[in-house]
C-alpha cells in the first residue's frame, strides 16, 4: 500500500459525510475512537475513504495478530464460502469444527485430556465458561478482579470492573460475583511494594474466603493473565502460581480469560505459558478468527462434559467460515515464528519507551509481556494522578499523523500496543516515530532535546 502519508487535516469530505450519516443512524452508545472510515487494509496498514494511509497499532482491538487479510485466512474463507456458509453445527455438523477443536485441545496448556466448543465472541465464551464451571462444581459463586474486563453481556458486565462507560445504567447484574484486587503493583491496593510484599494480593484470596464468600461456595476464579482494557497490567511471575495453588486446595476452578492475550500476543501462543500455569478452562476469541467472529472454550474433558446434552451451543457458534479462518490462523503460527516476532517487537518498544520515560516524567510506568506493551501516563511521578486528558490528546495526534493507537486503563491513561505481529521493522520504527512526536507535542520536552539515534 506504499509509504504512510503523514497529515494533519482530518476528517476528509468522505469521512465527514459518513460521520453525519452515522450520527443519524447509529446509537450514541457505540463508542467512536476515531473519525476515520476504512476503505481497505493489508498486513499492518490501513487506507481510509479519503485516501489517507495509516499504520495500525490497534489491530481491531487485538483481533489481527496475523495481520489484516492474512493470505492464508483469506484463502480459507474463500474456499469455504464456495462450498457452504452455515448449517448450524448442532443440526448438520462438519469436520472443520472438529479439526479446530482437536488442535485447540492439543495447543492449550495442560497435560490432561481436553475438549473445546466454539461460540461467536469473547463475551459469549466467558458466559459459557461460567456455565460450565457452575455445572461441574455445583457451586454458585465466581471471583473476579478489580480492573478486569470480561465483556458487555450481563454476566460479562458483572465480572467487569470499570463502571463508566461499561456498567453504569445497566444494573442489576447477575449475583454471586465477588471482586478482589489484581496484582497492579504500580497502584497497589494495599500500599505495599513488590517483592517485599510476598505477593500479598494473591495470598489475600484466603482471607476473602473468611470474610467475603466461603471457599466451598466458589465455583471459579476468572482472570486475564495480563489485564486488557484494565491497562495491560502485568502481574509478578508468582501471582498466578499462588492463585492456582489456592484454587486447587479448595476445589475451585481457575478460568484464564485469554481473549486479548491469546494467539501470540505475549510472546507465547497463550500467556498462561509465560506463567507456567495450566488453567482448568481457557477462554479465547479475538485473534483466533483472524478477523472473523470466533470464540472458544477449552478445558479439562471431565469439566467440559459436566453440562448435559443440549446445555451448550448457539446457532452460529463455530460457523464453518469462521472455523476455517481459525484453522488458517493456527497454520500461520506454525509456519511463521509470530511468537518470536511478538517478543522482538515488544522488546524494541520497551527499550525505546524507557528512554522516553527518562525524558518525560509523565510516563509513570512502561510495562508489558511480549508484544503486549503499554505506557501509563500520569500528571507527575510523585502524585501518580492519571493523565487521561493528555492520553486522549496523544491518541488524537497519532491518528492525525497516520498512526492508529488505543488507550486503556480504568482511568483512561494508558497507551497500549496491539499491532499486527506481521508488522515490518521499518513500519514499526515509523510508528514509534509518530508516537514519539505525539509525546513530544503533548507532554512538552523537559531539558535537552531527546535524541532517537
Amino acid at each position: 500500500m506504499g509509504a504512510i502519508q503523514l497529515r494533519t487535516a482530518i476528517p476528509g469530505p468522505c469521512s465527514q459525510e459518513l460521520m453525519r450519516r452515522r450520527a443519524g443512524a447509529v446509537p450514541r452508545g457505540i463508542y467512536l475512537g476515531t473519525p476515520i472510515y476504512v476503505a481497505r487494509a493489508e498486513g499492518a496498514t490501513l487506507e481510509d475513504v479519503d485516501g489517507n494511509r495509516y499504520l495500525d497499532l490497534a489491530g481491531g482491538i487485538g483481533c489481527l495478530n496475523v495481520g489484516h487479510r492474512a493470505p492464508g485466512v483469506v484463502q480459507a474463507i474463500h474456499s469455504q464460502v464456495d462450498r457452504y456458509m452455515h448449517t448450524c453445527f448442532q443440526v448438520l455438523p462438519y469436520d472443520s469444527y472438529i479439526r479446530l477443536a482437536e488442535r485447540m485441545n492439543e495447543l492449550a496448556p495442560g497435560r490432561f485430556p481436553k475438549k473445546t466448543f466454539f461460540v461467536n465472541s469473547g463475551a459469549e465464551a466467558v458466559e459459557n465458561a461460567i456455565k460450565v464451571a457452575r455445572a461441574y462444581t455445583k457451586r454458585p459463586a465466581i471471583i473476579a478482579f478489580e480492573d478486569a474486563f470480561h465483556g458487555r453481556t450481563m454476566m460479562g458486565l458483572a465480572l467487569t470492573s470499570k463502571t463508566h462507560p461499561y456498567k453504569a445504567g445497566f444494573e442489576p447484574f447477575p449475583g454471586d460475583v465477588y471482586r478482589v484486587p489484581f496484582a497492579y503493583c504500580y497502584r497497589c491496593s494495599y500500599s505495599l511494594k513488590y517483592p517485599e510484599c510476598g505477593v500479598y494480593c494473591a495470598q489475600h484470596l484466603e482471607d476473602t474466603f473468611k470474610r467475603v464468600v466461603a471457599a466451598e461456595s466458589v465455583a471459579a476464579v476468572i482472570a486475564e493473565p495480563v489485564l486488557g482494557e484494565g491497562g495491560f497490567v502485568t502481574p509478578p511471575p508468582e501471582f498466578f502460581r499462588i492463585l492456582t495453588e489456592i484454587c486447587r486446595k479448595h476445589g475451585i476452578l481457575f478460568i484464564a480469560d485469554e481473549v486479548q492475550t491469546g494467539f501470540g500476543r505475549t510472546g507465547t501462543l497463550f500467556a498462561c505459558e509465560r506463567y507456567g500455569i495450566e488453567p482448568d478452562l481457557l477462554v479465547t476469541a479475538k485473534s483466533l478468527g483472524g478477523g472473523l467472529p470466533l470464540g472458544a472454550i477449552t478445558g479439562r474433558a471431565d469439566i467440559m462434559d459436566a453440562a448435559g446434552e443440549g446445555g451448550l451451543g448457539g446457532t452460529f457458534g463455530g460457523n464453518p467460515v469462521c472455523v476455517e479462518a481459525g484453522l488458517a490462523v493456527l497454520d500461520a503460527f506454525e509456519q511463521s515464528n509470530l511468537c518470536a516476532r511478538a517478543n522482538e517487537l515488544g522488546s524494541r518498544f520497551a527499550k525505546r519507551a524507557r528512554r522516553w520515560q527518562e525524558q518525560w516524567p509523565q510516563i509513570g510506568e512502561v510495562r508489558g509481556l511480549g508484544g503486549m506493551q503499554a505506557m501509563e501516563l500520569v500528571e507527575t511521578r510523585e502524585s501518580r494522578q492519571p493523565a487521561a486528558k493528555q492520553t486522549k490528546e496523544i491518541v488524537r495526534y497519532c491518528y492525525e499523523h497516520g498512526l492508529i493507537v488505543l488507550s486503556a486503563g480504568s482511568y483512561g491513561n494508558v497507551i497500549r500496543l496491539l499491532m499486527p505481529l506481521v508488522m515490518g521493522d521499518e513500519q514499526f520504527e515509523e510508528a514509534l516515530g509518530v508516537l514519539e512526536a505525539a509525546l513530544q507535542t503533548v507532554l512538552q520536552t523537559r531539558g535537552v532535546a531527546f535524541q532517537t539515534a
